[in-house]
């Protein structure tokens, strides 16, 4: 039995097991995900979507159905489709289309935790008969007691621990979430979750990783830290990592990034402030003046999690050095409100 996930072009996600001779469609009814099919016979390509992640076997491919091209980009039938791996899969259709509806959990504040001037920590507890599964640099909204105004939050853990998950939450003067954060919440407060939706996990690993994050974007690569952990080491390639805030007292969450430099066997990362203090002896400026360009000489992934600004300036840096190496770019955009 290995894992699914199928990502939809709106961001939500519908996660389920797979038998070990079963076809992914298959298995999605099962699960009452419908997916497009016609032929079930590996011709119509209706079921076409892309593999991202994981190992998989495709028994039969017309040559009209996909071309060379489409299969060397990971594209599959998934009527032909088993899995010898956990895998991830990205459908280019709204979850509407297949009658999937995200999962909403009721979870209590267990912890809160100021982690920085201007961030915390929030720990929430799962009750004990909800099950909730997501990929690593997913998120979920949170509905704000008392309101019917949610936000989105990324998962800090790649998955569920005890029952707990962890989300970094920045405190703005006057967000709605934030004001309820200073000013009402207590341990044992009762928080709607309902997740999860996003389209910014880490794919099949088989170039160096360059990470960046902005802000409190930095909980969804903490996320994707620590399933990189969680592999074969000897699998891993090398990882750079740029975390760029506006002052040191807004730097958040350093111990974690020193253990997975502990852990993960060629991880580096380096602290970029924007509005460093005099007494700073760390890289100062913009984060994209510190990216490595002996680094991404050679083809790589780039992921990046922050403010919209940072992210437009990574993608324009990316576009007009004409010295660096192809590259595959994730993004998730963080808007304050």
């Amino acid at each position: 039995m290995y894992t699914a996930a199928i990502i939809f072009r709106d961001g939500v996600t519908k996660v389920f097991d797979v038998a070990q001779s079963e076809k992914l469609l298959d298995a999605a009814f099962r699960n009452g995900v419908s997916l497009p099919l016609d032929c079930r016979e590996g011709v119509c390509a209706t079921c076409r979507c892309r593999c991202d992640s994981g190992k998989i076997e495709m028994e039969y491919c017309d040559e009209d159905a996909l071309s060379d091209e489409e299969i060397n980009g990971g594209y599959i039938l998934s009527c032909q489709t088993t899995l010898q791996s956990p895998a991830s899969f990205y459908f280019d259709i709204d979850s509407s289309i297949c009658n999937v509806e995200s999962k909403s959990v009721t979870a209590e504040v267990s912890q809160i935790t100021a982690i920085a001037d201007s961030a915390v920590m929030m720990e929430v507890t799962l009750k004990e008969e909800d099950k909730i599964s997501y990929l690593p640099g997913q998120y979920a909204h949170i509905t704000i007691p008392g309101s019917d105004e949610s936000r989105a939050y990324s998962f800090v853990n790649a998955e569920v621990e005890n029952g707990k998950v962890n989300f970094l939450l920045r405190l703005l003067p006057d967000g709605v979430m934030s004001n309820y954060l200073r000013d009402r919440c207590q341990i044992g407060d009762q928080l709607q979750l309902t997740l999860p939706y996003g389209v910014f996990y880490l794919r099949e690993i088989e170039r160096p990783l360059l990470l960046i994050a902005g802000g409190t974007g930095l909980s969804a690569i903490l996320s994707m830290l620590e399933q990189l952990a969680q592999m074969d080491p000897a699998a891993l390639p090398p990882i750079r990592m740029l975390y760029g805030v506006r002052r040191e007292k807004d730097l958040c969450a350093l111990s974690q990034l020193e253990t997975y430099q502990k852990l993960l066997p060629d991880f580096q990362f380096d602290v970029i402030l924007s509005e460093g203090a005099k007494e700073w002896s760390g890289k100062r400026g913009f984060v994209v003046d510190h990216i490595d360009l002996d680094f991404i000489k050679n083809p790589f992934d780039l992921y990046i999690c922050g403010p919209p600004g940072l992210v437009s300036s990574v993608e324009s840096w990316v576009a007009l050095k004409e010295e660096i190496a192809p590259c595959n770019i994730y993004f998730e955009r963080f808007v304050a409100s």
